[in-house]
């Protein structure tokens, strides 16, 4: 009985120091369909400016958002160019076959010297990549060819200009290769190569701080109890920051009491952009929300009609704490936008948390990245098995996309729900669901989001 008591009185403790310091919730809930939040992140996004700048080597720009304009330093290519092994010809000498031309030389990649134009009824034996002399204007594949001596006879006839790249038919000198904002991949970093860029002005990777909160979070390599979970969204959000171009700052886990959020909070709020995850239910202890509107936040949504991932909040808080309300759709200037810091709530179940992370966080990122918008885009499949839920919500089904070709599948992957880590490992792929169908049949066209 004194235990019972006991546990009693710490909880009505408890429960008297969380009213105590409890800030007040946000006056109003706004719940926006999929549709609406996305529409609201893009707008903030696009009056988002990103970091400062800085120049690296080419070999460590993967990755990396070009702070300027690359062009092209000569025409591309900047001679006419050879896509086949074989023999550069006059298209007209061929027109009676077989044909007999004499080859007056040979020319390979590289540097070369070319002796002389080419006239009528000769031909250069020519290899892939090389300059096609003057007075050519195609070249005839080697396959339709016999050498003869000092001739070759040629067996199949081309058109003017076939198997030829004409020069600056790529690029010409002076044009634009790769806008500003454009994040660097493999081609992009070759195309840099290509015009002598052995250093890039990129864009400063945004700071995103990671807060994750809840009295039964304990960390990784913690000694843990039946009733504590392993923080494993820190380490998820961590993987997605730097996939979109970030770098994560992992803060200390956040208990369920009001002062010490706070703090973290407010400490978040000094990198670029803070992701919270957990919280922001509408439980008791669920206290990210009340604490951002006592740093008189201004909330553009807490919640999105989605599944997994409804209670997702977005919002941001002036740079002394303090965010002017706004009215519902309004946006401020970006001069003033800068005084602010966005802030994202995620939902606590680790599948909800990877979901909004992708849907609405990481537009906000890229932004601050440098990147230039993109919409949200789908692939389309065909349904392996048939789907039954309630109508509502859009749904992102965890699934396997498989086949080949043109005749991919998507599976539903069979899951637990938004805490079924393992089911989202196995899955490569999300279903989108719209709210309006409650089933879809074996072989329907669906809607795919690709991870």
């Amino acid at each position: 009985m004194r235990f019972a008591g006991a546990a009693a009185a710490a909880g009505m403790l408890r429960g008297f120091r969380y009213h105590l310091f409890m800030p007040p919730t946000p006056s109003q809930s706004l719940v926006l369909t999929f549709e609406e939040a996305r529409r609201v992140v893009e707008d903030q996004a696009s009056q988002t400016a990103p970091g400062g700048n800085e120049t690296i080597d080419l070999l460590h720009a993967a990755g990396r958002v070009l702070a300027e304009a690359i062009t092209a330093d000569r025409d591309i290519p900047p001679f006419p160019r050879s896509t086949r092994d074989g023999y550069a010809v006059r298209a007209a000498d061929l027109a009676t076959l077989p044909a007999k031309l004499k080859v007056i030389g040979e020319i390979k990649a590289g540097p070369v010297q070319v002796a002389s134009a080419m006239n009528r009824g000769q031909a250069f034996s020519i290899m892939t990549g090389a300059p096609v002399p003057q007075g050519a204007d195609a070249v005839v594949m080697v396959e339709y060819t016999s050498p003869q001596g000092d001739h070759v006879e040629v067996t199949k006839g081309v058109a003017p200009g076939e198997n030829v790249v004409a020069q600056g038919a790529e690029a010409k000198r002076g044009s634009l290769l790769l806008d500003r904002g454009t994040r660097l991949n493999e081609a992009a970093i070759a195309l840099a190569a290509s015009v002598g860029r052995s250093r890039l002005q990129v864009f400063v990777r945004p700071r995103v701080a990671v807060l994750t909160t809840g009295d039964e979070i304990v960390a990784v390599d913690a000694e843990i109890s039946s009733t504590q979970i392993r923080n494993s969204n820190s380490y998820s959000l961590a993987v997605q920051i730097q996939k979109a171009g970030g770098d994560p700052v992992l803060l200390p886990i956040a208990p369920d009491e009001p002062r010490r959020l706070r703090q973290l909070i407010e400490e978040g709020l000094q990198s670029d952009l803070l992701i919270m995850t957990g919280g922001v239910s509408m439980g008791r202890y669920d206290l990210v929300e009340p604490v951002l509107a006592g740093l008189q936040a201004e909330f553009f949504f807490t919640g999105a009609k989605i599944q997994p991932g409804r209670p997702v909040v977005f919002g941001r808080v002036g740079s002394c704490g303090a965010g002017a309300p706004a009215r519902e759709g309004a946006s401020a200037p970006l001069s003033q936008q800068r005084s602010h810091k966005h802030f994202f709530g995620l939902p606590g179940n680790p599948v909800s948390t990877m979901v909004t992370f992708e849907l609405f966080a990481k537009p906000m990122l890229e932004a601050g990245a440098g990147m230039s918008p993109r919409p949200l885009t789908f692939v389309h499949a065909r349904l392996k098995s048939d789907i039954r839920i309630k109508t509502g919500l859009t749904r992102f089904l965890p699934a396997i996309l498989s086949g080949k070709y043109e005749d991919s599948l998507a599976e539903p992957v069979p899951w637990q729900g938004s805490g079924d880590i393992a089911a989202r490992a196995r899955a490569n792929c999300y279903i989108v669901v719209p709210p309006d169908r409650e089933h879809i049949l074996t072989s329907e066209w669906v809607a795919i989001m690709s991870l």
